[in-house]
């Protein structure tokens, strides 16, 4: 995608082009670059903070190769490490807020995240940001930030919900912060949350190709509650083949919080659902 017009190349990389992917949780894109699959563990919330390690060896024997932190479960970055490395996981991210990467929080969340192994920091909300220039001075922010992150290999995402994609003053939050930002920021496109928007997956990577470094993989269904990938309204296929070639997507994040299923059985039927999907 780095060759002739970046977006000329996506405009022709075409909704229906099939998806050439192997493995149970490690795919492979038409194009050779490997896909990893992780959890966000926010969607277990109410079972794994009884049983971290445990709840880490029954997610590796499921299939998948990383988590994602949505809080560490009072514990240190080191047992926390040791942990997954345990299990044979990785860790594909984290989310945190904005706050504990700023002035002099940031040297310790650094810290915290290279001992995990880590390499993704998201933030997962931005609570009072309403204007178009209210977006405009967090790209900024997330722009200072990335600045000192780039020189140790680490990258500030966002994750969407559905407000970035409701118009202000005729233009899509999400649009305005990311022509604010730089490269090195990248989304975390949460694909549920883009249906629920009434939006497209597939007009935000032809918009911002090369940004979608992770991203949620999550259903959608306009009438099936308990609906896991593959059974809901995203055209996978289509969301899938853009995110390994316009998307410059690393990792897929399954996230299930539909509240339908108890345990593991969700994160489970998830996974088996996008493993069907790519073969």
């Amino acid at each position: 995608m780095f060759g002739i017009s970046r977006r000329s190349f996506l405009r022709r990389a075409g909704a229906g082009a099939a998806v050439v992917m192997a493995g149970s949780a490690l795919g492979v894109s038409a194009a050779g670059k490997k896909m990893h699959i992780g959890v966000q563990l926010y969607s277990i919330r109410n079972y794994i903070p009884s049983d971290v390690a445990g709840g880490f060896a029954a997610i590796k024997k499921m299939g998948y190769e990383g988590v994602e932190f949505a809080g560490y479960y009072s514990k240190d970055a080191k047992t926390l490490r040791q942990m997954l490395d345990d299990s044979g996981l990785k860790c594909c991210g984290t989310h945190i807020g904005l706050q504990t990467m700023l002035g002099d929080q940031l040297k310790p969340t650094i810290e915290f995240n290279q001992v995990l192994g880590n390499r993704y920091l998201v933030v997962p909300a931005l609570p009072g940001v309403k204007t178009a220039d209210d977006w405009r001075r967090t790209a900024e922010t997330f722009n200072q930030i990335s600045d000192q992150l780039k020189p140790l290999d680490m990258r500030i995402g966002y994750h969407n919900h559905t407000v970035e994609f409701q118009p202000i003053d005729g233009q899509l939050p999400i649009d305005l912060f990311l022509e604010k930002a730089n490269q090195d920021v990248f989304l975390q496109l949460d694909i549920g949350h883009v249906m629920r928007a009434g939006a497209d997956p597939l007009e935000f990577f032809k918009k911002h190709p090369g940004r979608a470094l992770t991203v949620h993989v999550k259903e959608f269904s306009a009438t099936k509650k308990d609906a896991v990938i593959g059974e809901g309204d995203v055209k996978w296929p289509e969301v899938l083949q853009a995110c390994a070639t316009a998307g410059g997507t690393k990792w897929y994040i399954i996230e299930e919080e539909s509240g339908a299923y108890q345990g593991m059985e969700g994160i489970e039927k998830s996974l088996r659902g996008l493993e069907k999907l790519l073969g």
